[in-house]
């Protein structure tokens, strides 16, 4: 006789990208094992590999693509699959910044972490008048080839990184008549057309990475040596590993 099948529960969350319900599980013992090599390695693309394998088999929602998801979709999912695996709370230890030494233990739950949103974020930059380039949002693949695999700690290195990053986030150049799809032009062209830039247009690109969404949660603690409050802004998945 076979052995009988566990129950999992579904829940439903809504993608703060596009306003979309997406149902997911819980992760299971195999995919919490992968989970844990990950953190053992304390080897930032080794995590963010396993979320993405995770996410793939909790997420239940058909023509949802991982690789695809801006970054802080994929954070915001994981958070919740975690809440509804391992517990709807982490626990961290906090570094107060009024003397950066003593540090407190606090208490976060999940569903009070949220994707803030800058109301003045616009993937629409408006170069000129007439000229308009509209940027499309880090994927997965994208947040780890540009974050975690760096072969150099070079500037000028770095500096390329932060090129390659903006070209990947092209997502078209649109003018009162005509229409240029990022994915017909080159990389150099795109380069090209960036370099062509004058310092206010390029703060603008700025902006919009700035303005990005992002995973981010407020919390205030309370100096037991000096007896201030502090208030520390946590931002991006990893600063919510317990």
């Amino acid at each position: 006789m076979p052995l009988p099948k566990i129950a999992t529960p579904t829940y439903e969350l809504v993608l703060p990208s596009t306003g979309k319900a997406i149902k997911y599980r819980p992760f299971l013992v195999k995919e919490e094992k992968v989970l844990i090599l990950a953190l053992e390695s304390q080897d930032i693309k080794q995590i963010t590999n396993a979320i993405k394998q995770v996410l793939k088999d909790c997420i239940l929602t058909k023509g949802i693509k991982v690789e695809e998801l801006p970054s802080f979709d994929i954070e915001y999912i994981f958070l919740n699959v975690r809440g509804k695996s391992v517990g709807e709370s982490v626990e961290l230890i906090i570094t107060c910044v009024d003397d950066g030494v003593t540090q407190v233990p606090v208490t976060i739950y999940i569903d009070e972490i949220k994707v803030q949103k800058d109301p003045e974020h616009n993937t629409d930059i408006h170069l000129d008048p007439t000229l308009v380039l509209r940027m499309k949002y880090p994927s997965l693949e994208q947040f780890i080839k540009n974050n975690f695999d760096f072969g150099s700690e070079q500037s000028s290195s770095n500096i390329d990184k932060s090129f390659d990053i903006i070209i990947s986030c092209i997502e078209g150049i649109y003018s009162n008549e005509d229409a240029w799809a990022a994915s017909d032009c080159t990389k150099k062209e795109l380069q090209e057309f960036i370099d062509s830039m004058n310092t206010n247009q390029f703060k603008l690109i700025e902006k919009f990475f700035e303005t990005m969404p992002k995973l981010s949660h407020t919390i205030k603690v309370k100096n037991p040596k000096t007896g201030k409050e502090n208030e520390v802004v946590l931002e991006g998945l990893t600063s919510f590993f317990g």
